[in-house]
């Protein structure tokens, strides 16, 4: 087998600091030279299978702390797929990690397949109920994944369209205190397109609406300022970037033609947020704000939604910003968007964990609640969460419930104005959280809905906790 190598100096820089040991202390205790130690942790040489072993020991660490971020969110899924009863018994963790080191590409044709299969079988039950019911079919959920997957691939962070974005505020001087007047300013001069606010035009459950033969934008009346703001945004970029996106979209090799439509709105989605928050005048302004949410909101004319989607994406790679999740849910615990820029991993099936505190956001409206929060791996998160719930406009019009949540490692949080009055040292007083109960490894959770998928349970009846059964550590035997 090719000797594992693997660049995480940083991690590994972080995770010293953390422990307040020195270079020298750290270079001692795992019996290497302090130069040699300075070299991995500048990425200038792989931490060896020997070194890794003796850090996970010093440090009590998970065999795949110091894993790639990507491989990691791989073996995570693998290991979800590869255990669906339909194989039998369940693979370890270990093996799934074995498989996305060993041979990557064939565990992402794997995948690949399997959500093929999956998409049949939706379908499948699909059309046997439209013909019970003698109705229309009902499309497939599927490309939504296979869109979010590439998106999450690319770190959420789309280079050529964000330096688009920032060379047309640039050139054509857009400033933040008066977005909405320059960009419908560019889009009648440029694209010879009005706007005409029609509620009546939209009363079928649309937002927007574009009539390229009256050359009209129609918008929702009742949405608010900084949803008009990003809807004429998005259509700039549909008409502004549209060989780029098309660019983008076929090199993304989707499987069908509804991923390449959904891929090209998100894209524009992408742009208008790169457009109405220019990527080095939003960092610089960022990080003065220490990372506020609500300041930058009110500096860009933009939703609390829309800076936290802009701050995970802000990953160019000569002026990174903070790495941060972002997730997006709905009162029912459904997940309507996610991405990370960290080694946060999402599971595929079923809800987010109970105890993280976006599902508390729904208590508490309007309010940031800020946690600290322990994923299995070891590593620490400063949590943000909030509704943004908007109103319908209307008593009959149903508003829809939904929250957003923001975090990043524990290492950057006292660069986050969040992190003010937390004790980042009292590591014990994080909340333990995971990707959800199908995929987290934690065997002693009183918040457990399902159990782990590949453990066997003991469901004895001399006792009772409070889920109805023990799980074991080992993993079932083929």
């Amino acid at each position: 087998m090719k000797q594992l190598k693997i660049f995480a100096g940083d991690r590994l820089r972080r995770l010293r600091e953390q422990r307040g040991m020195t270079q020298a202390a750290l270079a001692q205790a795992i019996s290497i030279s302090p130069g040699y130690l300075s070299q991995i942790e500048a990425d200038q040489r792989p931490i060896t299978r020997r070194l890794l072993l003796a850090l996970t020991q010093l440090f009590n660490l998970e065999t795949g702390y110091f894993a790639d971020d990507e491989d990691l969110r791989m073996a995570g899924e693998l290991r979800e797929s590869a255990s669906d009863p339909l194989f039998g018994t369940a693979v370890s963790a270990d093996e799934s990690s074995a498989a996305v080191r060993v041979a990557p590409e064939v565990a992402r044709r794997f995948l690949h397949l399997y959500r093929s299969y999956l998409a049949l079988e939706e379908e499948h039950r699909a059309l046997q109920t439209s013909i019970a019911q003698e109705g229309g079919g009902a499309a497939s959920r599927f490309p939504y994944d296979e869109v979010r997957d590439w998106v999450q691939s690319k770190r959420n962070h789309f280079d050529v369209l964000d330096r688009a974005a920032e060379r047309l505020a640039a050139a054509k001087h857009f400033r933040p205190e008066n977005h909405g007047d320059d960009l419908l300013k560019y889009l009648r001069d440029a694209y010879r397109i009005r706007i005409e606010h029609a509620p009546e035009a939209l009363d079928s459950g649309m937002i927007w609406r574009l009539d390229r033969n009256a050359r009209t934008l129609f918008l929702s009346k009742d949405a608010p300022s900084e949803s008009r703001l990003f809807w004429v945004a998005h259509v700039i970029g549909l008409l502004e970037q549209r060989d780029t996106i098309d660019r983008q979209v076929r090199q993304a090799g989707l499987s069908n033609e509804e991923a390449a439509a959904l891929a090209r709105v998100a894209l524009a989605n992408y742009f208008a947020g790169a457009l109405v928050m220019p990527y080095e005048t939003f960092l610089s302004n960022a990080r003065e704000a220490r990372y506020d949410i609500e300041r930058l909101q009110r500096r860009f004319g933009t939703s609390f939604e829309q800076v936290c989607h802009r701050l995970s994406t802000l990953q160019r790679r000569t002026s990174p910003g903070i790495p941060f999740y972002f997730l997006k849910i709905d009162i029912a615990g459904n997940v309507l968007k996610r991405s990370s820029a960290t080694r946060f991993q999402f599971a595929r099936f079923g809800g987010p964990c109970p105890l993280w505190n976006v599902h508390q956001s729904f208590s508490q409206p309007g309010r940031i609640l800020v946690q600290l929060a322990a994923t299995a791996d070891a590593t620490t998160y400063l949590c943000l969460a909030r509704t943004v719930s908007l109103s319908g406009g209307s008593y009959l019009s149903r508003p829809r419930a939904v929250a957003v949540g923001l975090g990043c490692e524990i290492a950057y949080a006292n660069q986050v104005v969040y992190s003010k009055g937390l004790d980042l040292e009292d590591i014990e007083a994080a909340d333990p959280i995971g990707p959800g109960c199908r995929a987290c490894e934690r065997t002693d959770c009183r918040h457990r809905a399902l159990p782990p998928i590949g453990r066997p349970l003991d469901v004895g009846t001399a006792e009772r906790g409070v889920v109805p059964y023990r799980i074991e550590t080992r993993m079932r035997q083929r």
